[in-house]
C-alpha cells in the first residue's frame, strides 16, 4: 500500500466500501471485484486499496480471528505481527511485572500494542514508517487515549515514561510488499542499542528463533516459542520482566493449549541408545532452547544420535514437548525399493519426516509413486554415519 492508496482508503468512503466489499478469499474473487468497482467508476487508487485490505483482512483471521475485520494491514505488516493470542501473553508479563505504560518501538501495524492496550496497559506505539504508522494509528484508536501512535524513529523517542519497553527490530528490508531478510549489521533499530536500553529499564525484545544465542546477554531470560509445530519466535526478557532464576524457557501450543519448560541454563543432553520401539522428536522451541535433554529423562528417552535431535525409547510416552511415534519397521534407503515395500503395505497416504540427511520431501514422495489407502509416517535420519529409513504411525 501506497500513501495515495492510503489516503483513499481513509475516508468515510473508503471504510464504508470496504466494509460492504467483506472478505476476498480467491484471485478470482479479487480480479471481479477490481472489475466491479472500477466500472462503478471509481479510482483506482480506492479500489486498489480496497480489494487489497479484503484480501489481508481473509488472511489474518487466522493471526487476529474476528479482530481482523476491523484491522487494516500492509501485506509486510501482516506477516511480521504478533499472532493475538501470542500477543496476549506477552502483555500478560508486563502485567505480571506491574508495568502500566509501555513504549513499543517498531510497533508494525500494532498486533503487540493492541494486546498491550487489550489488558489495559498504557501504550505508547512507535514505527519508522509513515504508512505502517497510519494504519497502527486506525488499528488502535479504540483505544482513544490509552494508546498513542508515533511516527518516529526509535532512537529519537523519549522514554522517561515508559515503565518498560517492547522491542521489534525489523529484521527485513524496508517495504509493504515483498521484503528479505537483512544481516544483523542492518537492522532497525541497531542491536547495540536494543541491548543498550534493554540494560536500562525493562525490556521484552522480539526477535527470529534462530538467533544467535551467543548475543544473549547472559543475566536475560531467553524463550522461544512454538504453535502448532512451528517455531515462531525468541524472546529476550529482561530486568523485572526475566522471572527469577530462568534463562531458558520453551513455551509450545498446540490446538490452543499451552505448556512452557523452563532451566536456569542449557541442559545436558541425554544419553544415546539404540533406536527402541518409539521415536520422539522435540517441538522446535525445546530444540532451539537446548532443553532436548530435560525433555529426554522426563520420558526416561534417549538420544538416537548425539548430534541429531531425535529421543527414542522402548516404552510410549505422553509429552506436550514431544511428537511421538511407534516404529513399524526399517525400510530400504534406495528409492526404488523403498517405493516397492511402500506399495506392498499399501500406503497412499505418506507423511515424511526427515532430520541430518539431504532429503526433499516433496521430490522424495513424488518418486515414491504411492499407491494405497494405509496411511503412515515415513521418518528419514542418520544413526552415526548411517542413513536409516522408518516406518512409523502417529502415537
Amino acid at each position: 500500500m501506497d500513501f495515495a492508496e492510503l489516503t483513499a482508503l481513509l475516508t468515510p468512503e473508503g471504510l464504508r466500501l470496504l466494509d460492504e466489499v467483506g472478505g476476498i478469499d480467491s484471485t478470482d474473487e479479487a480480479a471481479a471485484t477490481v472489475s466491479r468497482l472500477r466500472a462503478a467508476g471509481l479510482s483506482p487508487d480506492l479500489v486498489s486499496a480496497v480489494v487489497g485490505q479484503a484480501r489481508l483482512r481473509t488472511r489474518a483471521r487466522t493471526k487476529f480471528g474476528a479482530f481482523a475485520d476491523r484491522m487494516l494491514f500492509t501485506r509486510a505488516g501482516l506477516e511480521q505481527a504478533t499472532r493475538l493470542e501470542i500477543g496476549a501473553r506477552h502483555a500478560g508479563r508486563f502485567r505480571s511485572a506491574e508495568v502500566e505504560r509501555v513504549a513499543d518501538l517498531g510497533c508494525g501495524i500494532g498486533g503487540d500494542s493492541l494486546a498491550f492496550a487489550g489488558i489495559g496497559l498504557d501504550v505508547l506505539a512507535v514505527d519508522v514508517d509513515e504508512v505502517t504508522a497510519a494504519l497502527a494509528a486506525y488499528n488502535l484508536a479504540p483505544f482513544g487515549d490509552a494508546a498513542t501512535v508515533l511516527h518516529a524513529r526509535a532512537e529519537e523517542v523519549e522514554l522517561a515514561d515508559a515503565d518498560a519497553v517492547w522491542l521489534d527490530p525489523a529484521r527485513r528490508t524496508a517495504g509493504h510488499g515483498e521484503t528479505t531478510r537483512v544481516g544483523a549489521a542492518e537492522w532497525s533499530p541497531a542491536l547495540e542499542w536494543v541491548w543498550e536500553v534493554a540494560s536500562r529499564r525493562p525490556a521484552g525484545i522480539k526477535l527470529g528463533p534462530g538467533f544467535d544465542r551467543t548475543q544473549i546477554p547472559q543475566d536475560a531470560e531467553a524463550q522461544w516459542i512454538s504453535v502448532d509445530g512451528s517455531t515462531i519466535e525468541l524472546v529476550v526478557w529482561t530486568g523485572s520482566l526475566a522471572r527469577p532464576g530462568v534463562r531458558r524457557a520453551a513455551l509450545v501450543i498446540r490446538g490452543g493449549r499451552a505448556a512452557e519448560l523452563t532451566a536456569a541454563a542449557d541442559a545436558p543432553d541425554a544419553e544415546v541408545r539404540p533406536l527402541g520401539a518409539y521415536l520422539h522428536e522435540p517441538e522446535g522451541a525445546v530444540i532451539r532452547a537446548r532443553l532436548i535433554g530435560e525433555v529426554a529423562r522426563a520420558i526416561d528417552a534417549g538420544m538416537l544420535d548425539p548430534k541429531v535431535a531425535y529421543l527414542t525409547s522402548d516404552t510410549e510416552a505422553s509429552s506436550p514437548f514431544v511428537q511421538s511415534f511407534r516404529i513399524r519397521e526399517t525400510l530400504p534407503n534406495d528409492v526404488k525399493a523403498l517405493s516397492r515395500a511402500l506399495r506392498e503395505r499399501g500406503i497412499g497416504t505418506l507423511e515424511i519426516k526427515k532430520r541430518a540427511v539431504d532429503v526433499d520431501p516433496a521430490t522424495l514422495r513424488a518418486r515414491l509413486k504411492l499407491k494405497g489407502a494405509a496411511a503412515a509416517t515415513l521418518i528419514v535420519t542418520r544413526i552415526g554415519d548411517r542413513r536409516v529409513t522408518l516406518l512409523a504411525d502417529r502415537v
